[in-house]
């Protein structure tokens, strides 16, 4: 175990029992519950789950853009590069922003003002973080466009958002996401609302991107099928904590959360890949307002026994460089050891 810890790369960022609340008049509630992640340069992260389960306000934690109020960060810490990002001042973090970590948000046409055009905001996002002159900038920004595979660049810089297509405008979010060179991007949702061959086009160019600049890469979603696509390591997200991780291999191969199976099986994508049927996970998130005692998902976990109820199971090392917080998982690997043994 020792000699694995010690070939894994470095990281750039390092998420250290995270812990965001909001702040509202039903009272203070667990966005995000002891959240510990990291990635490393060349690496790519997916954070998968449904909608309400954190992920997003990890992100935007990460970024230092949560909405406060009613969102706070509350304890653990976030390091890039060494740095407490939560001790930098807002200047600082203005600098690290955009320049060193850079975000692509989920909806490309209302990340993008409308009434500027694609070239001038290129053009701002380049000159914040680099001494060059307009002319300079504008050159980079078309050079940027064409690394997107946006046809007819430099004609194109004079478009506003609403000229451009879903597929366009995400590529002009890419663009300026990487246009001061990041050592990390996050990406939330980059492929929503696009038809399956342009999601294609837009992974396989973020992997690309990656690939030659050596850049580590979050990307966040609820599918699975992304991540099969472009990850490396996955981590599942339910109601705030974290539930399970694990290579991506391993994950598809053998799923230990009952709610990672779940996600599987009602992914159309995954279940092609596995084979068999797709199959709906019963319920919904709870409200964080109405977490119930134990672990989160015995409402909707098939798996549910009295101990889940009981208690709140605790991330733990099953298999080697996969965990999972699940009482059932470990009664399940109990039992199949036992087997072996006798």
């Amino acid at each position: 175990m020792a000699a694995d810890r010690a070939s894994e790369p470095t990281p750039i960022l390092s998420i250290d029992k995270l812990e965001v609340s909001l702040f509202t008049r039903r009272g203070v509630l667990p966005a995000v519950d002891g959240l510990s992640l990291t990635v490393a340069a060349g690496e790519t992260v997916a954070i998968v789950g449904e909608s309400g389960c954190g992920k997003s306000l990890a992100a935007l934690a990460v970024m230092r853009l949560l909405p406060e109020p009613p969102a706070k960060i509350v304890g653990g810490a976030v390091r890039f590069m060494g740095r407490d990002l939560a001790s930098l001042s807002d200047r600082e973090m203005q600098r690290v922003r955009g320049k060193d970590i850079s975000m692509i948000f989920q909806d490309p046409m209302t990340s993008l003002n409308p009434v500027v055009t694609v070239g001038d905001q290129l053009i701002e996002a380049i000159r914040r973080h680099t001494h060059v002159s307009r002319k300079e900038a504008g050159d980079r920004a078309i050079e940027l466009l064409r690394q997107v595979r946006i046809p007819d660049a430099e004609r194109r810089l004079d478009d506003y958002p609403h000229q451009m297509s879903g597929g366009m405008s995400q590529r002009v979010m890419i663009a300026m996401a990487i246009a001061c060179g990041p050592q990390l991007l996050i990406a939330d949702e980059p492929t929503t609302a696009l038809d399956v061959t342009v999601q294609a086009q837009i992974l396989g160019l973020l992997k690309e991107l990656q690939a030659s600049s050596g850049m580590g890469l979050i990307i966040i979603t609820h599918d699975l099928g992304v991540v099969a696509e472009t990850a490396d390591r996955v981590v599942v997200m339910y109601a705030g904590r974290k539930v399970e991780e694990a290579r991506v291999g391993a994950l598809f191969e053998r799923p230990l959360h009952p709610y990672t199976r779940g996600l599987l099986g009602a992914t159309p994508s995954a279940v092609r890949r596995r084979g068999g049927r797709l199959v709906e996970i019963a319920g919904s998130v709870p409200a964080l307002s109405d977490l119930p005692m134990g672990c989160a998902f015995q409402n909707r976990c098939p798996d549910a026994f009295d101990r889940c109820r009981g208690g709140r199971p605790a991330l733990a090392s099953l298999l080697p460089q996969q965990s999972a917080a699940c009482f059932a998982a470990e009664v399940e690997l109990s039992r199949n050891v036992a087997a072996v043994g006798t």
